[in-house]
């Protein structure tokens, strides 16, 4: 009788260490979560600051985006036009063309005045 209460109490005593022992570990991570916890606030709050002077600007954002998703379709139309119009036509490549000339005319060099020669 006298060995049953020895034992009823070293198992008492090995549960209450056990609970403790395992108090004292979820504790330590409790403590880490919260200070993790605050560190994502301070962001959170930092963020929240930063967002501010866009959230002031957001319904002229909102607009411009609407005019250019109205313009879409009028651009697509646009696009197609200049690809239709850039299609390959083998009739006109096998054409005789003359030289290709600049879009400016002929260029009047200043290289050839510098040395004296005047074509003219």
């Amino acid at each position: 009788m006298r060995n049953l209460i020895i034992f009823t109490v070293v198992d008492i005593v090995l549960l209450i260490a056990g609970l403790a022992v395992y108090l004292w570990i979820v504790g330590s991570q409790l403590k880490r979560v919260a200070a993790g916890l605050e560190e994502c606030r301070d962001l959170v709050s930092q963020i929240r600051a930063n967002a501010e002077p866009i959230e002031a600007n957001l319904e002229h954002i909102n607009h411009t985006g609407r005019v250019i998703a109205g313009a879409l379709p009028l651009l697509y139309d646009m696009a197609e036009g200049i690809v239709s119009g850039a299609t390959f036509d083998p009739e006109e490549a096998h054409a005789e063309r003359g030289p290709a000339l600049p879009a400016s005319g002929t260029r009047r060099s200043r290289l050839l005045d510098s040395v004296g020669y005047h074509p003219e």
